[in-house]
């Protein structure tokens, strides 16, 4: 039994930092808010050198490590002139049992070549860094290379685009395992937006409503997804920013599209069937996701999602 949830990140010779260093401090956030992840670094030699030339120090072998069901794998992007670890059947074993053991399997940038010399790419929805997609549908024609795309799954396998799309696909899985409002946590620490890749139908009420670049506008929804069980009044969100309340509703509609109230009903619903589907009891929910009590819980619920909250438990 593992006594902690795992990520192992392969460092094959010439892997490049800007694809490792995303998806490494994302998973080290998580502890900080109380979703520690073990860490582990292997490698093919002990001492592999990065396309910058910084050298890593007693590395793990790769083979010393079983690899399980729930772990995360992650192969980082690398100088395409040096592929050492692609061209091994052990490494490319080690892989295949990897997706067998049900972990995810994911590649940054340029690291989906090695997932594509395994063989663990063919006939699945994939993708890479843009200026080797070609490449890649050419030198593995089996593939469905998609283009255009920050990252992709296709079953437990994960491949993602260029350099900083690792951070973009270290968050999506975080919040896969913990909620788009964990998620939220870890980017809001790391002072980066959450990229959805797009291909979602739906995004979650965390997510949405932020492409916009007003940073007074962020604080405000912020703040609002951080005190949720309070009462929020639109005195104090403008109070936030120094602005006057009619200038922050002016100013929150144009940036967003929604008012700020049909904005925190939104959070309030999302927060409720995150809470339901989590198994809480439907008498605690109405405080925790600010509202007076059991009935205006099953009012909004039954507005916006058409369902009562008996019907949205697990």
């Amino acid at each position: 039994m593992k006594s902690s949830m795992r990520v192992i990140f392969y460092i094959n010779k010439g892997v490049h930092l800007l694809d490792l260093a995303g998806a490494v401090q994302s998973f080290y956030v998580s502890g900080q808010y109380g979703k520690p992840y073990e860490i582990l670094y292997v490698a093919d030699e002990a001492e592999p050198v990065c396309s910058v030339g910084l050298r890593f120090m007693e590395l793990v072998h790769y083979s010393e490590v079983t690899v399980q069901e729930g772990d995360m794998v992650f192969v980082a992007g690398l100088n395409l002139r040096h592929p050492d670890a692609a061209r091994k059947p052990m490494f490319w074993d080690w892989l295949k049992n990897a997706v067998k053991a049900k972990a995810s399997v994911c590649s940054i940038c340029t690291g989906a070549f090695l997932l594509a010399e395994a063989g663990l790419l063919e006939g699945r929805m994939c993708t890479t860094h843009w200026g080797s997609t070609g490449r890649l549908q050419r030198e593995y024609p089996n593939l469905k290379v998609l283009t255009n795309r920050l990252f992709v799954r296709d079953g437990n396998i994960y491949t993602s685009a260029g350099g900083a799309t690792g951070l973009d696909l270290a968050l999506h899985l975080l919040e896969e395992r913990h909620g788009p409002e964990f998620a939220f946590k870890i980017a809001r620490e790391m002072v980066v937006y959450i990229r959805r890749d797009g291909s979602e139908s739906q995004e979650s009420v965390y997510l949405q409503y932020r492409a916009h670049v007003n940073e007074p506008i962020h604080a405000v929804q912020d703040w609002m997804i951080l005190h949720l069980q309070e009462k929020i009044r639109i005195e104090d969100l403008a109070g936030l920013i120094f602005t006057s309340t009619r200038n922050l509703t002016r100013l929150f509609k144009a940036t967003t599209g929604v008012t700020v109230g049909e904005y925190l009903e939104k959070l309030r619903v999302e927060k409720a069937v995150q809470l339901l589907k989590q198994g809480a009891k439907i008498g605690t929910i109405p405080q925790q996701c600010g509202l007076k009590s059991a009935n205006q819980l099953r009012s909004m619920l039954k507005k916006h999602t058409g369902r009562l909250p008996s019907e949205l438990m697990v």
